[in-house]
């Protein structure tokens, strides 16, 4: 894991998280603190705040969000929680101007632009069985809660 780097043009490492080469591809909630209710409730607020825009390619996705106060501890904690859930992707934040740029890179990472669908209709599930559900049919990516 790296921490805060300066980089050319401005940009500034924030985080480097390596996938763990051996880790399935799956989102295991089991060992969470937080449900996966919590955790999708957790992205829409953020999202809302601060989202400036996304972008998905064919391995990745890629978060612009405002840089505004709080928003910077927010994304590294949340980060710090899904890398124990998810630990086949790699994941790297940069700030770069009043941005923060969060990119989420391996097999699975570009289906996360469903969540957004997911972060949407969230409201209509009661459990987060049924959220993982819906989550798994979208994404294709097992999601597994205790």
């Amino acid at each position: 894991m790296t921490m805060v780097q300066t980089l050319p043009w401005g940009m500034t490492k924030l985080l480097s998280m390596s996938a763990s080469p051996d880790a399935p591809v799956a989102c295991d909630m089991t060992a969470a603190r937080d449900t996966l209710a919590e955790r999708l409730a957790e992205y829409r607020r953020l999202f809302e705040h601060a989202l400036v825009d996304q972008e998905a390619a064919v391995t990745s996705i890629t978060y612009r969000l405002a840089d505004r106060p709080g928003v910077r501890e927010w994304v590294l904690d949340l980060i710090g929680r899904e890398t124990e859930c998810c630990p086949f992707l790699s994941i790297e934040v940069h700030s770069e101007g009043r941005h923060l740029v969060w990119r989420i890179e391996g097999l699975g990472a570009a289906d996360l632009a469903t969540v957004g669908d997911v972060l949407r209709t969230a409201d209509r599930f009661d459990a987060s069985e049924g959220l993982a559900r819906d989550l798994t049919e979208r994404s294709r990516v097992p999601v597994i809660v205790p």
